[in-house]
């Protein structure tokens, strides 16, 4: 089975060699990335794994701002992704954690009963109160989140989504594969949630803007689960911050987004399965020609850039802030003021 991760980075660094090797624990065989507009060797990385050939890598084709969207438009197109059987997009703080089977793509193909498009809950986790960048994995730093089922006091969350070649596709989304509005409904394709449930209609139709990416959780996630690490440490936050991210330029986080993420109800080490493999296959992918020596590179400059941001007054005010402010978010907080408890 040919399986494709297509992902967009910037100065993701001291982060690639964990992502690659964790989907290819998961039996990802093909890896498309796109970049843009790197300072701490990222590009450099994947280039040199490019030569070994392990992926695919391609500046970001984007002309404006909408890095993804273009990225992905120009990603169907691809053979690695048009000749692949199945596509999986996802960022690189992202990992697909399978609890059914050996723990791998396939296993979780076949859980759901090989439908055409398969979509994921997200599980957003905690800083856990790591400040100082460690280079080891990120699944084996954090491991407190929300409660699964809940997140800012709603019940339906975000999702990702695999898509299999047969995907009557008009276009792929971030977070879920577009089909033709006029598509005959005996023609629509079969998609389940990640306990191989049929997905709700109106996720299904992406009906109106609040089920385009989202659907309850709420026994969503039996045989799969998608861990988000939109946090890690305090410091990479920061360079986080600095750099932006890959949809919108020059957006900055404030500690909105830090405390919706950032609630540590919930203790789940289930990921935790794939270390031993992980570490394995983050070996195997060091010994190839200059990628150990470009990882440390990219540790190193991922550190130096928190060193200079925090050289700012600013950065060192928003640094004191989200480590004082609170672990509830703020529709949480609002919700207790409301009823008297806070």
């Amino acid at each position: 089975m040919r399986i494709t991760a297509v992902t967009c980075v910037k100065n993701e660094g001291p982060f690639l060699l964990e992502w690659i090797a964790f989907n290819r624990v998961l039996g990802v065989t093909d890896f498309l990335f796109y970049s843009n507009d790197c300072s701490d060797a990222t590009d450099r990385l994947l280039d040199a794994l490019a030569q070994e050939g392990w992926l695919t890598h391609l500046p970001n084709p984007a002309e404006g701002r909408n890095y993804q969207m273009e990225a992905l438009k120009d990603a169907a197109n691809h053979p690695v992704v048009s000749e692949a059987d199945w596509v999986w997009i996802a960022d690189v703080d992202e990992f697909l954690n399978i609890h059914v089977g050996d723990h791998t793509i396939p296993a979780l193909i076949e859980a759901c009963g090989d439908p055409q498009a398969i979509s994921v809950t997200f599980q957003f986790f905690a800083n856990s109160d790591i400040d100082a960048f460690v280079d080891e994995p990120v699944i084996s730093q954090f491991t407190r989140s929300h409660n699964p089922d809940l997140w800012c006091g709603e019940t339906a969350i975000e999702v990702k989504s695999l898509v299999r070649n047969d995907f009557p596709l008009q276009y792929y989304g971030a977070h879920r594969p577009f089909f033709r509005k006029k598509l005959p409904e005996k023609k629509r394709p079969s998609w389940t949630d990640g306990s191989g449930r049929a997905v709700q209609h109106r996720f299904l139709v992406a009906a109106n803007p609040r089920r385009i990416r989202k659907f309850p959780a709420l026994g969503a996630r039996q045989f799969a689960t998608l861990n988000h690490y939109a946090l890690r440490s305090l410091d990479s936050y920061l360079v986080k911050n600095d750099r932006g991210d890959v949809n919108r330029e020059h957006r900055h986080f404030d500690d909105t987004y830090w405390r919706e993420r950032n609630d540590p109800a919930w203790e789940d080490l289930s990921i935790q399965r794939y270390l031993p493999a992980l570490r394995r296959e983050i070996d195997t992918l060091k010994a190839m020609p200059g990628v150990r020596d470009l990882h440390e590179e990219a540790v190193a400059l991922h550190c130096a850039k928190r060193d200079a941001l925090l050289e700012q007054p600013a950065y060192r005010e928003m640094r004191a802030q989200l480590k004082a402010a609170s672990k509830l978010p703020p529709q949480e907080e609002e919700m207790l003021r409301e009823l008297g408890l806070a």
